[in-house]
């Protein structure tokens, strides 16, 4: 079995669905969680830079040509969901966080590298 410390249980996989973001406080930080696929699972923190009172976690999941991104809901902006950068001005970004299921539980690990 994997070592699990450090990561923190968030909800059920059955809980996403597919193609929306949920809102989740993660070791006191605001993140969004989001499933694009069956098993397709992305966690990015949930402020958008732009407009930081606006919640990516509302924001509308899609993709540009094979990169899966959420525009915020108020500047529709894009942020790619694997690496957090703007799609719309690469010198802004948002963390990412790592993310597993084990179980059918979605945890969320450290904040990744900036990508």
């Amino acid at each position: 079995m994997a070592d699990l410390s450090g990561w923190v249980p968030v909800c059920r996989i059955d809980d996403l669905d597919v193609g929306r973001g949920v809102a989740a406080l993660v070791r006191g930080h605001a993140v969004a969680l989001f499933r694009t696929g069956a098993d397709q699972l992305h966690v990015l923190g949930n402020r958008d830079p732009f407009e930081p009172g606006t919640s990516l976690a509302r924001g509308i999941v899609g993709r540009r040509g094979d990169v899966p991104f959420v525009a915020s809901p108020r500047h529709r902006r894009a942020f790619d969901l694997r690496t957090g950068r703007c799609l719309d001005d690469p010198h802004v970004a948002v963390p990412t966080y790592d993310v597993r299921v084990a179980d059918g539980v979605v945890l969320v690990g450290g904040r990744l590298p900036a990508g």
